[in-house]
This record gives C-alpha cells, structure tokens and sequence, in this order.
C-alpha cells in the first residue's frame, strides 16, 4: 500500500525535523513551500521531501492545499494531508493500512488541537484529513474543507492520534478576510458563518459578532447543537464586553437550553456570575457541569470546562463565601491535578482561615 504525507508551509524552519520524524512511516512526503524566507525550504529537502516553491496569489488555504495534493503521485493509495506544527503518535501507518478496506475513502482520527504542559488534551476532536487520492478536493479559501465526488466511506480510528503544537507568535491576520470572503462566496455555509462570527469576536467587533451569529443559528443548515450553543455563548460574550447584562445573560442561558450535554454553556454561565461576585449562583452550575463526564470530542471544548479550572473556581468560591473546608476540598482536587504556583498560594490562604 503506497501512503503519501502532504503538506503546505511558510517559514517553519523550526518545526521541520519533528513534523518529519513523525511523518516518515509514510512512502512520500510531499510539501508545497508558499514563500518561506527562513530555511524551510533546504531543510525539508535535506530530509528527503519533495518539495517546490509557489506563491499563492491571492491567498487561498484551498487553492494551497489543492496544489500540495496535485504534487502527490497519482497511483498513492491513501494521501495524509498535515501542518508542520502537527505530530502523529508512532505506530499511525500500521493502524492505518489495517482500516484501508472495503473500499474505505476516508479516514477520521483523534486530533488533539490543545495540550497542557504535560500533554494532557485540552481540546480534542475528531479529524479526516486522511483520504484517498482521487475524488477529493479542497474547498473555501479559509477553514477548508475534503470535498468528494462520489459517495464516501469513512471509518473512525481514534487510536491514530495527531498532536498540535502551535507556534503562538504567528499571525492569523488573514483568517478574517477570508472568512468574510468565504461567507461571501457561499453565505448558506453555516460553519464558515459560524466561525465568522467567531472572529468578529476575536477582534473585539461585537456588534458585528453578534449580528453574524444570529445569522448563522438561523441557517437553515445549522443544526448541529454543540455549534449552535457556541454560538449563542459567543453572543453572551459580546453582550458581556458591551456591558449589557442582561442580554449577556439570556443567552448563555439559552446556550444551556441548547446543548444541556455539555459543560460549557453551564461554565461560560457560572463564570458570568463568578465575575459579578455572585458566588452563590455561580457554585451550583459549575457543580452541574462536573456532573458531566468529558467524554464528548469536540473543537468547541473551552480551557475553563476542565476538571482542573472548576475545581479551581469553585474553592475560590467558597472561599469567599466563608465556607472553607469546602474550598480545601475543592483547591486539593484542583492540586491533585496540576501543582500550579498560584492554586498552592490559595491553599495556605484557605488553611490559614482554617
């Protein structure tokens, strides 16, 4: 079975020897360099990939990704598209080649978008960018996606497994006008209209967020709950920066109607009232959220849905409630699960009212 990895990059040097040790189970790795000035480009060739140089203009992740594939080897069984900031857990191609049958066209795998510093998953979800090489192609010009013209078979192995280590000093500058040019090209696309809206938020343009958002929960194609109560959570996020509570509120109370099998709306609500000081209200949804066992895979999971940050907020909670052997019950379960520098601090001033 011929496996052929592929991938786009610019200026991630840095990146190359790790992305190649963990991609070279593959028969061929294939990158399309769209403009490094570091050197990205002699030293993936160095390694052994085949790679060439091409400028985008204007650019377009589909258009790139499109490129990288067209360079793979047309008789490739199976094509595994990447970013060099990626990592597959050893042993993917064997679990792979056992999956490849019966006319399988795609393969879904875990995907852990965010670590902790201990490389504990903070945000996994399921991916599958792993396809067969014809038939496929990408498409929108920001967040891409497989498209397929015939009639797929996926399998799911959760068992291969492809870290993201992200390099934070990189720009997304471009994502926000190729997210309003994607929703221009196609402006029925609920997820690219959701993630819209997303941005908008990022920057801080509320009102342009919240109108965007209430567009996409009135898509006709948006029906996928987890999505739908992220966007009304984001909603209550921009109400909240306008300083207009009770809106605020609402929809994060709406958000809950929503998608009440998940813990974020129940957070994203009990930390509405933690940052008001309403400790009391904040206290019995954080419970409720803990009630929830983590198994859902989602990219909308959020850093304060862990384990860890609820048992943090709620002895910082109960602390300010004067219910202190609570918040030691709750700060020790916190410990148990990162020793972090200031919960350690919270726990002497917690024993120190004891």
């Amino acid at each position: 079975m011929k496996i052929c990895v592929y991938a786009i990059c610019k200026n991630e040097e840095k990146f190359v020897q790790r992305w190649y040790d963990s991609m070279k189970e593959a028969d061929k790795i294939f990158v399309l360099d769209t403009g490094s000035q570091d050197g990205s480009f002699e030293a993936l060739k160095k390694l052994g990939v085949i790679v060439k140089k091409e400028i985008i203009k204007p650019w377009r992740f589909d258009e790139a990704r499109n490129k990288s594939l067209a360079m793979v080897d047309l008789d490739a069984d199976i094509c595994v598209c990447t970013d060099l900031d990626e990592v597959f857990e050893k042993g993917w191609r064997s679990k792979l080649e056992n999956d490849w049958k019966d006319g399988v066209t795609r393969v879904s795998y875990s995907y852990n978008w965010s670590l902790d510093e201990k490389g504990n998953p903070l945000v996994s979800f399921d991916s599958d960018k792993i396809h067969a090489r014809n038939g496929y192609k990408w498409t929108h010009p920001v967040h891409e996606v497989l498209s397929y013209d015939g009639a797929e078979k996926r399998v799911l192995d959760e068992s291969i497994v492809l870290n993201h280590y992200p390099d934070r000093e990189k720009s997304r500058s471009s994502y926000l006008p190729l997210l309003e040019l994607s929703v221009k090209e196609d402006p029925l696309d609920d997820r690219n209209t959701h993630y819209l809206g997303r941005e908008y938020m990022y920057y801080g343009k509320w009102n342009e967020a919240i109108d965007t958002l209430i567009r996409h929960l009135n898509l006709k194609k948006a029906v996928w709950k987890d999505e739908r109560c992220a966007s009304m959570r984001f909603i209550g996020r921009c109400y909240k920066n306008l300083n207009r509570p009770l809106e605020a509120e609402m929809w994060y109370k709406k958000a809950i109607d929503e998608a009440p099998h998940l813990r974020e709306p129940y957070t994203e609500l009990a930390l509405f009232y933690y940052d008001n000081g309403e400790y009391s209200q904040a206290i019995p949804l954080f419970l409720k959220a803990l009630g929830i066992k983590k198994g859902y895979k989602s990219y909308i999971t959020e850093w304060f849905s862990t384990d860890f940050s609820i048992y943090d907020f709620l002895s910082i909670c109960y602390y300010y409630l004067g219910e202190y052997e609570k918040a030691l019950e709750f700060v020790n379960k916190a410990l148990s699960i990162n020793q972090d520098t200031r919960v350690l601090n919270n726990q002497k001033l917690i024993l120190e009212k004891l």
